[in-house]
């Protein structure tokens, strides 16, 4: 054992990781510009999902860890101000600029910067990239201004073989060139994304050198150490940059060495591989095993941060599945479940359906977890939460149409 390693607890691993997300601690009364730019920066994107069943995914991320907020200072962010932007990652996410060097290194070495975790979309990209011509007429129309898909001169509509996506050429083109960073989205028409180019909407970045290969893999390991509090190489490697690392164990050997980041043995806790956590948290790591934990409730969409990277259930002991994939006679909790969060564990479920024509949230079911606590402090807080959601999404009552747990009915009605 390393006379660095820190020793502590699975409770507090927990606890660091919810911190890390902004999934704990005190949530201000109506969040500011500011608070938006510095939640993207310290958890390092949000996951972008328009389906608007409740709100859109990355919408209600952002809500449960700041409250309040104005939508149109979001997207004042994202599409005038630019001190956010959308980007995939390799899926689509908020982001914020300050990581565009670790972005740019992926796309100078693109798409063999896939390689590792998306090494079957290789050939297909330099396929689409190949053909020079349509990447001409698409990069060329752009300097005349942003368009979206269907605006351009080829667009061609096509369905996609997965269902879930455009099998255009052109949309296929604009998604490889934004991976390569020649284009990016910098607005929304109606439900399409608006590209333009890079080097319109992000003039200085657009011009930056990226890191080189090796500087990234420390560089981008570095980011999803601080953003999950803790993390085994395998949870690293699904979070931040998700699947494009080359030689991810050898970077963390060497930040190890280096003293940037300290083995962590958790009581609790079966992991298979070495557990990390940044120098910079070590000391907030250790202070969340006091007792002045404060619980409150949080409520999660289907793509937030804090269900991916293959550690919900090892951390949490919490399974989820997005069910919205699902054929009906396969859902167990719902269409579009949004787990609950009460201090530092996972206590249940609900499956919300906006009505908006109603002007009401309609609860289809809650779900209560085994074991989960069932005083009257935990479901009038699970019910004053999902009212602040109904409120925040326009909603004028809520309505519990199915299932409810027996201890939690007081509450939740």
């Amino acid at each position: 054992m390393s006379p660095d390693q820190v020793s502590t607890t699975a409770q507090a691993v927990r606890r660091l990781a919810l911190t890390k997300q902004h999934l704990a601690g005190k949530i201000p009364k109506k969040a500011s510009k500011e608070d938006l730019v510095d939640l993207v920066r310290d958890i390092i994107y949000v996951q972008w999902d328009p389906v608007p069943i409740v709100a859109p995914s990355h919408i209600i991320a952002i809500w449960t860890r700041v409250g309040e907020f104005r939508v149109s200072d979001l997207d004042s962010l994202m599409w005038e101000e630019r001190k956010l932007f959308l980007h995939w990652i390799p899926h689509a996410a908020i982001v914020a600029p300050d990581d565009f060097p670790i972005y740019r290194s992926l796309m100078e070495r693109y798409p063999e910067s896939l390689m590792t975790g998306w090494g079957n979309h290789v050939p297909g990209a330099k396929k689409v990239l190949g053909r020079t011509d349509l990447k001409r007429r698409v990069l060329g129309e752009l300097r005349d201004g942003p368009l979206t898909p269907t605006q351009f001169k080829d667009y061609q509509a096509k369905k996609s073989p997965d269902g879930w996506s455009s099998g255009s050429d052109v949309s296929k083109m604009l998604y490889h060139l934004q991976m390569r960073g020649d284009v990016m989205v910098v607005g929304r028409q109606g439900n399409q994304n608006l590209y333009g180019l890079t080097e319109d909407y992000l003039p200085g970045l657009a011009k930056a050198k990226g890191l080189s290969e090796e500087e990234y893999e420390r560089a981008a390991a570095e980011r999803a150490l601080r953003a999950l509090g803790t993390a085994q190489e395998r949870e690293i490697y699904l979070h931040f940059v998700r699947g494009c690392y080359q030689h991810l164990k050898q970077a963390l050997k060497m930040l190890a060495e280096e003293g940037k980041i300290v083995p962590v043995k958790a009581e609790g806790l079966a992991d298979r591989d070495q557990r990390y956590v940044h120098r910079s948290d070590v000391r907030l790591l250790e202070s969340r095993e006091a007792a002045d934990w404060e619980q409150h409730v949080s409520l999660v969409p289907p793509f937030d941060n804090i269900l991916t990277g293959g550690r919900l259930k090892s951390l949490f002991g919490f399974e989820y599945a997005r069910e919205q994939f699902l054929p009906k006679e396969k859902r167990k909790f719902g269409t579009y479940v949004l787990p609950i969060i009460w201090g530092d564990r996972f206590i249940g479920r609900i499956d919300p359906q906006l009505e908006k024509k109603e002007g009401r949230l309609v609860i289809n079911s809650v779900h209560a977890e085994p074991g989960a606590p069932g005083g009257k402090e935990v479901s009038s807080k699970v019910g004053e939460t999902i009212e602040k959601l109904a409120d925040f999404v326009g909603a004028k009552d809520v309505l519990y149409k199915g299932p409810v747990p027996a201890a939690w009915k007081s509450a939740l009605r």
